[in-house]
């Protein structure tokens, strides 16, 4: 699962699910948390629920994000929301395993209730507390669903007492629990993926900037709150194409050694071992699997207004 870009779409906003369902993101993650009211979230539950079959008829994966665990709305939330179109949940301040392992739990009785094969709902976990980051490892470890483990600037800053108004440019004051998801994520076995930009919508240079600053870290996506960011992570964290045509001939000359029985080689002056070349063989994999993804979007880049309210009548 290739997750360079992920759009929140606040789950109560008619206009701007239709749209999602229209815009190149990986995936589209409507938000029953953050961006919905108390008094708009039975709401939001029931149109995300009718919509999604409509949205990821546009290609995308569909992951919710759920309110946390601490706001006893969580149940509700999947129970509305758990259906055979979802691809997946994001549990909003995981700070501990035991909480992935809980919803784990709930995504089970909902997979038994609709017949549909153990682990199809995957989860991706946000750490955006003090307590979240320290137990980063453990909550990216909890479940076989984990596909990806995010990181919320936002709470995680507010919970130090600090809003993101005041960060510095260099956003030094996030490098700890950024470098920190990335470290225990990859421990773990499975992708980090940055926070929300917080700067202003217009700044696209700023929002280049600390999106290939993620990338440098070893974030393998980004989490997005506006459309026009998608192409750019999309690019950023795609290999380009001249270091994927480097990395297949790294490839094809190191496999036409091994034949031979070497276990190392030079090539264009560099010395290619047995990691250069998995390293290699990994960019190529991502190369394809990018492919992939994006012919079947191009096979469906229009979503008519009318697929939303089939069978609704």
């Amino acid at each position: 699962m290739v997750l360079r870009s992920l759009l929140f779409v606040p789950g109560h906003i008619m206009r701007m699910i239709h749209k999602a369902a229209t815009l190149p993101a990986d995936a589209i993650i409507f938000d029953l948390e953050d961006a919905v009211p108390l008094p708009d979230k039975e709401t939001a539950r029931i149109l995300v629920r009718d919509t999604m079959p409509a949205v990821k008829s546009g290609g995308a994966y569909i992951f919710v994000r759920i309110n946390a665990l601490t706001t006893k709305l969580t149940a509700e939330d999947i129970k509305y929301v758990a259906t055979k179109d979802l691809d997946g949940i994001v549990l909003s301040k995981a700070e501990e395993g035991a909480d992935v392992g809980e919803v784990a739990g709930m995504l089970e009785d909902r997979e038994k209730a609709l017949g549909l094969e153990s682990g199809t709902f995957k989860i991706i976990p946000l750490v955006e507390t003090a307590k979240g980051v320290i137990n980063a490892y453990e909550i990216a470890a909890a479940s076989v669903r984990t596909v990806a483990v995010g990181f919320g600037a936002g709470d995680y800053y507010r919970d130090l007492g600090r809003s993101v108004a005041a960060l510095s440019p260099e956003q030094t004051e996030l490098l700890y629990a950024r470098s920190q998801t990335v470290v225990a994520s990859r421990a773990a076995g499975v992708p980090a993926l940055d926070t929300a930009f917080f700067g202003l919508l217009t700044d696209k240079e700023g929002f280049t900037k600390e999106a290939r600053h993620a990338l440098q870290l070893g974030f393998k996506g980004k989490m997005l709150i506006h459309p026009d960011q998608i192409e750019i992570v999309n690019r950023i964290f795609s290999p380009s194409p001249e270091e994927a045509e480097y990395a297949q001939k790294v490839v094809l000359a190191f496999e036409e050694a091994q034949s031979r029985g070497l276990g190392a080689i030079s090539f264009e002056g560099k010395m290619i071992d047995i990691m250069s070349y998995r390293q290699a063989k990994d960019l190529v994999n991502l190369v394809e699997t990018i492919a992939e993804r994006e012919q079947k979007r191009g096979q469906s880049p229009y979503v008519s207004i009318f697929k939303f309210f089939e069978g609704k009548r």
